[in-house]
C-alpha cells in the first residue's frame, strides 16, 4: 500500500473515531419518585422563564434539583421536567422548549403559553 494510501485511511480512521455517536438516554423506573418539593417561587426575572425542581435519577437514587432561571426565548415556553407513569413504570422526560402556537394564546385548554402553570408544575407551583 502507497504512503497516501495509508495516510488517507489513518485520518478517516481518526476522524470517525473522534465523531460523537448520537445517543439518546432514556431512564424508566418501576417506582415513582418520592413527593416533590414546595418551592417558592422567586419574583419574576424579565428576559428569563423560571424551570421548577424535580427528582432526578443520580448513582440509583432519586435526587432533588432545586428550580433554577433560564434564559427565555422568544415565541417559546418551558415545559418542566417531570416523571410520566405509564403501564406501571416511570419515564423520565427532561426539560424543553416548545413553540407558542396561536392556539396556546386563544384559550386552546392545553396549558400552554401561560407562563409556566401548565402541565408538569409541583405542588404549589400553580399561584
Amino acid at each position: 500500500m502507497s504512503m497516501r494510501k495509508l495516510f488517507l485511511c489513518a485520518v478517516i480512521a481518526a476522524s470517525s473515531a473522534t465523531m460523537p455517536a448520537a445517543a439518546e438516554i432514556s431512564i424508566n423506573l418501576n417506582f415513582g419518585p418520592p413527593a416533590p418539593r414546595y418551592e417558592v417561587i422567586p419574583a419574576p426575572r424579565p428576559g428569563y422563564a423560571w424551570a421548577p425542581g424535580y427528582w432526578r435519577w443520580e448513582n440509583e437514587r432519586h435526587v432533588w434539583r432545586t428550580g433554577r432561571w433560564i434564559e427565555a426565548r422568544s415565541g417559546s415556553h418551558w415545559v418542566a421536567d417531570r416523571w410520566e407513569p405509564k403501564d406501571g413504570r416511570h419515564y423520565y422526560s427532561p426539560g424543553r422548549w416548545e413553540t407558542v402556537t396561536a392556539r396556546d394564546h386563544d384559550g386552546g385548554g392545553n396549558g400552554k403559553g401561560h407562563g409556566n402553570k401548565g402541565k408538569g408544575w409541583a405542588k404549589g407551583h400553580n399561584k
